[in-house]
Protein backbone atom coordinates (compact mmCIF):
# COMPACT_ATOMS: atom_id res chain seq x y z
CA UNK A 1 0.00 0.00 0.00
CA UNK A 2 1.47 3.18 -1.09
CA UNK A 3 1.68 6.32 1.54
CA UNK A 4 2.22 6.88 4.94
CA UNK A 5 0.44 4.96 7.73
CA UNK A 6 1.48 6.74 10.71
CA UNK A 7 0.15 9.88 11.44
CA UNK A 8 1.72 12.22 14.75
CA UNK A 9 -0.42 15.16 15.71
CA UNK A 10 1.39 17.11 18.40
CA UNK A 11 -1.45 19.00 20.76
CA UNK A 12 1.38 21.70 23.17
CA UNK A 13 -0.95 22.79 25.43
CA UNK A 14 -0.36 22.05 29.25
CA UNK A 15 -2.16 23.32 32.33
CA UNK A 16 1.71 24.48 33.70
CA UNK A 17 5.13 22.62 32.41
CA UNK A 18 7.10 20.14 34.53
CA UNK A 19 10.35 20.71 35.67
CA UNK A 20 12.28 17.97 33.81
CA UNK A 21 10.10 18.53 30.62
CA UNK A 22 12.20 19.51 26.95
CA UNK A 23 8.90 19.24 24.80
CA UNK A 24 7.02 21.11 22.77
CA UNK A 25 4.62 22.69 25.15
CA UNK A 26 2.41 26.10 25.97
CA UNK A 27 1.37 26.74 29.31
CA UNK A 28 -2.54 27.46 29.21
CA UNK A 29 -2.92 29.66 25.93
CA UNK A 30 -6.80 28.52 26.04
CA UNK A 31 -7.69 31.21 24.20
CA UNK A 32 -5.49 29.64 21.01
CA UNK A 33 -6.59 26.35 21.42
CA UNK A 34 -9.18 26.93 18.73
CA UNK A 35 -6.82 28.57 16.40
CA UNK A 36 -4.34 25.76 16.88
CA UNK A 37 -6.93 23.23 15.94
CA UNK A 38 -7.99 25.11 12.69
CA UNK A 39 -4.22 25.27 12.06
CA UNK A 40 -3.69 21.64 12.64
CA UNK A 41 -6.54 20.48 10.28
CA UNK A 42 -5.50 23.05 7.54
CA UNK A 43 -1.84 21.32 7.62
CA UNK A 44 -3.72 17.99 7.40
CA UNK A 45 -5.26 18.28 4.22
CA UNK A 46 -2.10 20.01 2.71
CA UNK A 47 -0.38 17.00 3.33
CA UNK A 48 -3.18 14.74 2.77
CA UNK A 49 -1.83 13.31 -0.26
CA UNK A 50 1.04 11.84 1.57
CA UNK A 51 -1.16 9.70 3.27
CA UNK A 52 -2.52 6.04 2.55
CA UNK A 53 -6.11 5.61 2.12
CA UNK A 54 -5.58 3.13 5.04
CA UNK A 55 -3.92 4.24 8.28
CA UNK A 56 -2.04 2.01 10.85
CA UNK A 57 -1.69 4.23 14.11
CA UNK A 58 -2.85 7.97 14.47
CA UNK A 59 -1.12 9.28 17.95
CA UNK A 60 -1.95 12.44 19.64
CA UNK A 61 0.85 13.80 21.55
CA UNK A 62 1.78 16.55 23.42
CA UNK A 63 1.91 18.45 25.66
CA UNK A 64 -1.23 17.48 27.21
CA UNK A 65 -4.19 16.88 24.58
CA UNK A 66 -6.75 16.31 27.05
CA UNK A 67 -5.79 19.66 28.45
CA UNK A 68 -6.93 21.18 24.96
CA UNK A 69 -10.51 22.91 25.46
CA UNK A 70 -12.74 20.09 24.95
CA UNK A 71 -15.10 21.13 21.98
CA UNK A 72 -11.78 22.24 19.93
CA UNK A 73 -10.43 18.71 20.72
CA UNK A 74 -13.95 17.02 19.54
CA UNK A 75 -13.37 18.52 16.75
CA UNK A 76 -10.08 17.46 15.68
CA UNK A 77 -10.92 13.98 16.81
CA UNK A 78 -13.86 14.58 14.71
CA UNK A 79 -11.80 15.54 11.83
CA UNK A 80 -8.56 12.66 11.94
CA UNK A 81 -8.45 9.99 9.65
CA UNK A 82 -9.86 6.49 11.08
CA UNK A 83 -6.66 4.40 12.10
CA UNK A 84 -6.37 0.49 13.22
CA UNK A 85 -4.28 2.14 16.76
CA UNK A 86 -5.26 5.32 17.72
CA UNK A 87 -3.41 6.61 21.14
CA UNK A 88 -4.46 9.61 23.25
CA UNK A 89 -1.40 11.18 25.95
CA UNK A 90 -3.78 12.21 28.74
CA UNK A 91 -2.58 13.22 32.17
CA UNK A 92 -4.54 11.65 35.04
CA UNK A 93 -6.27 15.17 36.53
CA UNK A 94 -7.48 15.68 32.87
CA UNK A 95 -9.50 12.23 32.46
CA UNK A 96 -13.43 12.65 33.32
CA UNK A 97 -16.58 10.66 32.29
CA UNK A 98 -17.48 13.20 30.00
CA UNK A 99 -13.87 13.26 28.63
CA UNK A 100 -13.48 9.56 28.13
CA UNK A 101 -16.99 8.98 26.46
CA UNK A 102 -15.51 12.03 23.71
CA UNK A 103 -12.46 9.95 23.16
CA UNK A 104 -14.46 6.81 22.82
CA UNK A 105 -16.51 8.61 21.06
CA UNK A 106 -14.77 9.35 17.96
CA UNK A 107 -12.69 6.40 17.58
CA UNK A 108 -9.96 6.40 20.09
CA UNK A 109 -9.14 2.63 21.51
CA UNK A 110 -5.75 3.20 23.31
CA UNK A 111 -4.89 6.13 25.76
CA UNK A 112 -1.59 6.72 27.43
CA UNK A 113 -1.79 7.77 30.89
CA UNK A 114 1.28 10.03 32.52
CA UNK A 115 1.50 8.31 36.27
CA UNK A 116 5.35 8.51 36.65
CA UNK A 117 5.28 7.85 40.31
CA UNK A 118 2.43 6.83 43.15
CA UNK A 119 4.97 8.47 45.13
CA UNK A 120 3.56 12.09 46.32
CA UNK A 121 6.87 13.71 47.12
CA UNK A 122 8.27 12.40 44.13
CA UNK A 123 5.52 13.98 42.02
CA UNK A 124 6.22 16.95 43.80
CA UNK A 125 9.57 17.31 42.58
CA UNK A 126 8.89 16.23 39.27
CA UNK A 127 6.08 19.16 39.21
CA UNK A 128 3.44 16.85 38.67
CA UNK A 129 -0.46 18.07 39.32
CA UNK A 130 -1.82 14.74 40.00
CA UNK A 131 -1.73 12.19 42.86
CA UNK A 132 -1.50 8.47 42.79
CA UNK A 133 -5.57 8.73 43.49
CA UNK A 134 -5.95 10.70 40.23
CA UNK A 135 -4.72 7.92 38.20
CA UNK A 136 -6.60 5.16 40.49
CA UNK A 137 -9.45 7.83 39.10
CA UNK A 138 -8.80 8.08 35.56
CA UNK A 139 -8.06 4.31 34.88
CA UNK A 140 -11.64 3.57 36.58
CA UNK A 141 -13.41 6.31 34.65
CA UNK A 142 -11.54 5.09 31.06
CA UNK A 143 -12.31 1.56 32.01
CA UNK A 144 -16.15 2.59 32.34
CA UNK A 145 -16.08 4.35 29.30
CA UNK A 146 -14.95 0.74 28.04
CA UNK A 147 -11.54 1.34 26.95
CA UNK A 148 -9.52 -1.85 27.34
CA UNK A 149 -5.85 -0.71 26.37
CA UNK A 150 -4.40 1.26 28.45
CA UNK A 151 -0.81 2.52 29.26
CA UNK A 152 0.98 3.94 32.25
CA UNK A 153 4.00 5.72 31.93
CA UNK A 154 5.85 5.26 34.91
CA UNK A 155 9.76 7.51 35.36
CA UNK A 156 12.65 6.44 37.74
CA UNK A 157 15.60 8.02 38.63
CA UNK A 158 13.61 10.83 40.17
CA UNK A 159 15.86 12.72 43.02
CA UNK A 160 15.24 11.18 46.32
CA UNK A 161 13.84 8.02 44.49
CA UNK A 162 14.75 5.03 46.65
CA UNK A 163 14.80 1.76 45.45
CA UNK A 164 11.45 0.90 47.86
CA UNK A 165 9.90 3.67 46.30
CA UNK A 166 10.22 2.34 42.61
CA UNK A 167 9.29 -1.14 44.18
CA UNK A 168 5.80 0.64 45.50
CA UNK A 169 5.54 2.18 42.06
CA UNK A 170 5.91 -0.86 39.95
CA UNK A 171 3.27 -2.60 42.36
CA UNK A 172 0.81 0.51 42.56
CA UNK A 173 0.82 0.51 38.54
CA UNK A 174 1.12 -3.63 37.74
CA UNK A 175 -2.27 -3.32 40.64
CA UNK A 176 -4.34 -1.70 38.07
CA UNK A 177 -3.65 -4.10 35.23
CA UNK A 178 -2.85 -1.52 32.60
CA UNK A 179 -2.49 -3.60 29.11
CA UNK A 180 0.94 -1.70 28.58
CA UNK A 181 3.45 -0.04 30.95
CA UNK A 182 6.27 1.84 30.15
CA UNK A 183 9.04 3.18 32.21
CA UNK A 184 11.83 5.36 31.50
CA UNK A 185 15.17 6.44 33.09
CA UNK A 186 14.69 10.45 33.98
CA UNK A 187 16.47 12.60 31.64
CA UNK A 188 17.06 15.85 32.97
CA UNK A 189 18.26 17.54 30.24
CA UNK A 190 21.46 20.06 30.74
CA UNK A 191 20.87 23.65 31.87
CA UNK A 192 17.19 23.20 32.86
CA UNK A 193 15.84 24.61 35.89
CA UNK A 194 15.29 21.00 36.62
CA UNK A 195 19.18 19.58 36.28
CA UNK A 196 20.50 23.17 38.04
CA UNK A 197 17.90 22.22 41.29
CA UNK A 198 18.43 18.40 41.31
CA UNK A 199 21.58 18.24 39.14
CA UNK A 200 23.76 16.65 42.50
CA UNK A 201 21.10 13.99 43.64
CA UNK A 202 20.88 13.18 39.93
CA UNK A 203 25.00 12.32 40.02
CA UNK A 204 24.75 10.38 43.20
CA UNK A 205 21.82 8.24 42.39
CA UNK A 206 23.46 7.62 38.65
CA UNK A 207 25.54 4.35 39.79
CA UNK A 208 21.99 2.81 40.86
CA UNK A 209 20.23 3.47 37.13
CA UNK A 210 21.17 0.40 36.04
CA UNK A 211 20.27 -1.53 38.81
CA UNK A 212 16.63 -0.11 39.19
CA UNK A 213 16.74 -0.86 34.84
CA UNK A 214 17.28 -4.23 35.96
CA UNK A 215 15.27 -4.28 38.89
CA UNK A 216 11.90 -2.50 36.31
CA UNK A 217 12.31 -5.41 33.95
CA UNK A 218 12.12 -8.06 36.76
CA UNK A 219 9.26 -7.44 38.13
CA UNK A 220 7.20 -5.88 35.12
CA UNK A 221 7.93 -9.29 33.33
CA UNK A 222 8.06 -11.15 35.61
CA UNK A 223 3.87 -10.16 36.72
CA UNK A 224 3.64 -11.73 33.09
CA UNK A 225 4.16 -8.58 30.27
CA UNK A 226 6.74 -9.11 27.52
CA UNK A 227 9.83 -7.25 27.33
CA UNK A 228 8.87 -5.79 24.32
CA UNK A 229 11.30 -2.97 23.65
CA UNK A 230 13.81 -1.31 26.06
CA UNK A 231 11.27 0.71 28.21
CA UNK A 232 8.03 -0.95 27.32
CA UNK A 233 6.10 -3.66 28.28
CA UNK A 234 2.95 -5.38 27.18
CA UNK A 235 0.44 -7.69 28.63
CA UNK A 236 0.32 -11.40 27.16
CA UNK A 237 -3.52 -11.49 26.44
CA UNK A 238 -3.68 -12.87 23.03
CA UNK A 239 -3.75 -9.64 21.63
CA UNK A 240 -0.73 -7.60 20.13
CA UNK A 241 -0.53 -5.21 22.90
CA UNK A 242 2.76 -2.87 21.84
CA UNK A 243 2.39 0.17 20.96
CA UNK A 244 2.39 0.65 17.49
CA UNK A 245 2.49 3.32 16.92
CA UNK A 246 5.76 3.83 18.49
CA UNK A 247 6.59 0.23 16.84
CA UNK A 248 6.67 2.17 13.83
CA UNK A 249 9.18 4.74 14.93
CA UNK A 250 11.45 1.69 15.80
CA UNK A 251 11.13 -0.47 12.89
CA UNK A 252 12.02 2.75 10.32
CA UNK A 253 8.38 3.13 8.93
CA UNK A 254 7.87 6.71 7.01
CA UNK A 255 5.38 9.20 9.60
CA UNK A 256 3.64 12.00 9.06
CA UNK A 257 4.00 14.55 12.07
CA UNK A 258 1.43 17.65 12.44
CA UNK A 259 1.46 20.17 14.88
CA UNK A 260 4.48 22.71 16.12
CA UNK A 261 8.17 20.85 16.75
CA UNK A 262 6.53 17.52 15.06
CA UNK A 263 8.99 15.77 13.01
CA UNK A 264 8.40 13.75 9.69
CA UNK A 265 9.96 11.46 7.61
CA UNK A 266 8.79 10.72 4.74
CA UNK A 267 10.12 8.83 1.49
CA UNK A 268 14.02 9.76 1.91
CA UNK A 269 13.30 13.28 3.57
CA UNK A 270 13.04 14.40 7.21
CA UNK A 271 11.84 17.90 8.24
CA UNK A 272 10.69 19.10 11.62
CA UNK A 273 8.18 22.08 12.16
CA UNK A 274 9.57 24.99 14.12
CA UNK A 275 8.60 25.23 17.47
CA UNK A 276 6.78 28.71 17.55
CA UNK A 277 2.85 28.55 18.10
CA UNK A 278 2.76 32.17 16.81
CA UNK A 279 4.08 31.51 13.38
CA UNK A 280 2.91 28.26 12.86
CA UNK A 281 -0.78 29.74 13.26
CA UNK A 282 0.47 32.73 10.88
CA UNK A 283 1.87 30.62 8.39
CA UNK A 284 -1.55 28.08 8.33
CA UNK A 285 -3.78 30.67 8.66
CA UNK A 286 -2.89 32.37 5.41
CA UNK A 287 -2.61 28.90 3.74
CA UNK A 288 0.39 28.27 3.69
CA UNK A 289 2.71 25.47 5.32
CA UNK A 290 4.28 26.04 8.46
CA UNK A 291 7.94 26.68 8.73
CA UNK A 292 10.26 24.04 8.49
CA UNK A 293 13.58 22.88 9.34
CA UNK A 294 15.08 20.14 7.07
CA UNK A 295 17.10 17.59 7.98
CA UNK A 296 19.66 15.77 5.75
CA UNK A 297 18.95 12.06 6.20
CA UNK A 298 21.60 10.52 4.40
CA UNK A 299 21.48 6.45 3.66
CA UNK A 300 24.24 5.77 6.04
CA UNK A 301 22.17 7.71 9.09
CA UNK A 302 19.03 5.94 7.96
CA UNK A 303 20.99 2.41 7.87
CA UNK A 304 22.72 3.13 11.65
CA UNK A 305 19.27 4.33 12.98
CA UNK A 306 17.72 1.27 12.15
CA UNK A 307 20.41 -0.62 13.73
CA UNK A 308 20.13 1.62 16.57
CA UNK A 309 16.43 1.57 16.78
CA UNK A 310 15.59 -1.95 15.92
CA UNK A 311 18.08 -3.63 18.59
CA UNK A 312 15.73 -1.87 21.25
CA UNK A 313 13.33 -4.56 19.97
CA UNK A 314 12.71 -8.44 21.31
CA UNK A 315 13.08 -9.34 18.24
CA UNK A 316 16.15 -10.46 15.89
CA UNK A 317 17.71 -8.21 13.53
CA UNK A 318 17.63 -9.15 10.12
CA UNK A 319 21.36 -9.02 8.89
CA UNK A 320 20.40 -8.26 5.16
CA UNK A 321 21.64 -5.27 3.90
CA UNK A 322 23.32 -3.50 7.05
CA UNK A 323 26.36 -5.91 6.89
CA UNK A 324 28.22 -2.78 5.70
CA UNK A 325 27.16 -0.64 8.64
CA UNK A 326 28.54 -3.10 11.27
CA UNK A 327 32.14 -2.68 12.84
CA UNK A 328 33.29 -6.42 12.17
CA UNK A 329 35.70 -6.22 15.45
CA UNK A 330 32.44 -4.72 17.30
CA UNK A 331 30.33 -7.34 16.48
CA UNK A 332 33.02 -10.14 17.52
CA UNK A 333 33.32 -8.01 20.55
CA UNK A 334 29.77 -8.08 21.88
CA UNK A 335 29.66 -12.14 20.81
CA UNK A 336 32.65 -13.07 22.51
CA UNK A 337 30.92 -11.22 25.55
CA UNK A 338 27.95 -13.28 25.47
CA UNK A 339 25.82 -9.96 24.70
CA UNK A 340 25.02 -11.26 21.34
CA UNK A 341 24.29 -13.91 18.83
CA UNK A 342 23.54 -14.95 15.53
CA UNK A 343 21.04 -16.98 14.23
CA UNK A 344 20.60 -17.86 10.94
CA UNK A 345 20.95 -14.24 9.27
CA UNK A 346 19.58 -12.13 12.33
CA UNK A 347 20.98 -10.64 15.07
CA UNK A 348 20.26 -11.33 18.61
CA UNK A 349 20.86 -9.53 22.07
CA UNK A 350 20.83 -11.23 25.04
CA UNK A 351 19.24 -10.20 28.16
CA UNK A 352 22.17 -8.67 29.42
CA UNK A 353 22.90 -7.17 25.64
CA UNK A 354 19.40 -5.29 26.43
CA UNK A 355 20.72 -4.54 29.82
CA UNK A 356 23.51 -2.73 28.34
CA UNK A 357 22.11 -1.52 24.96
CA UNK A 358 23.59 1.74 24.40
CA UNK A 359 27.26 0.45 25.18
CA UNK A 360 26.25 -2.53 22.38
CA UNK A 361 25.07 -0.60 19.78
CA UNK A 362 27.90 1.90 20.33
CA UNK A 363 30.08 -0.82 19.33
CA UNK A 364 28.31 -2.43 16.35
CA UNK A 365 28.58 1.31 14.83
CA UNK A 366 31.87 2.04 15.87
Amino acid sequence: MNGVRHLYVHVPFCAQRCGYCDFVTAVGRRGDHRAYVDALLAELELERGLLADELATVFLGGGTPTFTEPRALERLLAALPPAAEVTVEANPETVSADLAALLRRYGVNRVSLGAQSFEPRLLRVLDRAAGPDDVRRAVTLLRDAGFDNLSLDLIYGIPGQTEDDLERDLAAALALAPEHVSAYELEAKPGTRFTHAHGAELERQAEAMERYFERVVAVVAGAGYRWYETANFCRRDGRDLRARHNLGYWLGHDYLGLGIGAVSTVGGARWRNAPSLARYLEALAAGGRPPREPEELTTATRESERVMLALRLDEPLPLAGIEHVLDPAGLQRVERLGLARRERDALVLTDRGRFLGDAVTAALLA
